[in-house]
């Protein structure tokens, strides 16, 4: 697997920043993020039940210019396929 880095959270520190990448294999988004609060995980909870192998996280509305390029990269990635 081969990730490609598009960029960390630029208002927090280097050790707890949420951050994009995509898979280069198969475009997927791998997105690391803050654990969502209980509330939040409750208002998710309203459309379906979070299985045990996924989670509800929090990325900072100031990083969609990463993510933008994120999905880009991902969607022209999933083109050439």
């Amino acid at each position: 697997m081969s990730l490609l880095f598009f960029g960390k959270d630029p208002n927090t520190d280097d050790d707890h920043c949420p951050t994009v990448w995509v898979d280069d294999e198969n475009a997927d988004l791998v997105l690391q993020g803050w654990k969502a609060d209980d509330a939040t995980q409750q208002k998710c909870l309203e459309v379906g039940s979070i299985p045990d192998t996924e989670a509800v996280i929090r990325i900072p509305a100031r990083m969609v210019p990463q993510i933008r390029k994120a999905c880009d990269a991902a969607e022209h990635s999933a083109e050439l396929r």
